[in-house]
């Protein structure tokens, strides 16, 4: 049985374009020159009726409605079975206020991301008489919908942006970011939205996969700065760079796997542009850079 993966969104938190942004790729974006994308995540599936989505993002309302197989069966027949989230950062949380309407779903989490959510009271709009939650151990395989088997590994990361204090560690690792490793009886394949770093013990997890669908934050480390947008460098936000020597790309280089895509890039990220040398590069390194409503089957 295969793994059927469908990029509901691809871009970083805001979205292309971002909605307060008149940056160059932005503005493109408004022009119709770049395709908008909305923001991180993804739905998977080994069947084609039942389906989980990986983090929900703001735009799920808008992202279901692009997305024929995820519409209603019935009155009130789904076939979004389960959520589960990889963080808690608001791109990844907030669609979950979405899925309210008394529609009943398995929400998966570590226990500090449901402690997360726990401790915000707008999230019991999530009904418990249909919503299961259902706290996920790290390393630890589980059933995350009919013919995927999922497993939750920690990856160097750092708390939401809401949480952070004085001082914040963005090579955290431990429940509050994560990586996913879904299986089949057939396929073998990694989705890691946000890394901070690619360790050897990672590598060694992701190496022979079929895919690897990875975070895409920023081209280059210093992008947001020079760009006049930010003073945070990709690595202080706890993303990996794609490009330069010490970027996922360099990072991937020696690793056997089947299908290497980007996900959650965000809107200053020159990769967008279509014909541009930095999507060029990427795609001679053998990477897919991922668009909404993307699909692959691993």
């Amino acid at each position: 049985m295969s793994l059927r993966a469908y990029i509901l969104g691809a871009a970083a938190g805001g979205g292309l374009p971002q909605w307060n942004c008149g940056c160059d790729i932005c503005n493109l974006a408004r022009r119709g020159a770049i395709p908008p994308q909305s923001q991180s995540s993804l739905a998977v599936s080994a069947d084609s009726a039942s389906w989980a989505i990986i983090n929900a993002s703001p735009d799920l309302r808008d992202q279901v409605r692009r997305a024929p197989h995820l519409h209603p069966t019935g009155l009130r027949e789904s076939p979004i079975k389960s959520v589960l989230v990889t963080n808690g950062d608001i791109d990844h949380i907030a669609g979950l206020l979405t899925l309210r309407e008394q529609q009943a779903f398995t929400l998966f989490a570590t226990r500090e991301i449901h402690a997360v959510l726990a401790e915000n009271p707008v999230f019991a709009a999530l009904n418990p008489d249909f919503v299961t939650r259902e706290t996920i151990a790290l390393n630890t395989p589980f059933t995350l919908v009919s013919g995927i088997t999922a497993t939750l590994y920690a990856v160097p990361g750092k708390v939401p942006l809401y949480l952070e204090g004085e001082t914040v560690d963005t090579q955290l690792e431990g429940e509050q970011t994560v990586g996913v490793h879904l299986q089949t009886d057939a396929s073998s394949a990694h989705y890691i939205p946000g890394c901070a770093a690619l360790r050897e013990d990672l590598k060694a997890r992701l190496d022979g996969a079929d895919a690897v669908l990875f975070d895409g934050t920023l081209w280059r480390d210093d992008e947001m700065v020079r760009a006049k947008l930010s003073q945070k460098t990709g690595a202080r936000m706890g993303h990996m760079s794609m490009s330069g020597p010490d970027g996922s790309m360099a990072a991937f280089a020696d690793l056997d796997i089947g299908q290497k895509i980007f996900v959650h890039m965000n809107n200053t990220n020159p990769v967008w542009i279509a014909d541009g040398p930095e999507r060029a590069e990427a795609q001679a390194r053998g990477w897919v850079i991922a668009q909404d409503g993307w699909e692959t089957e691993i």
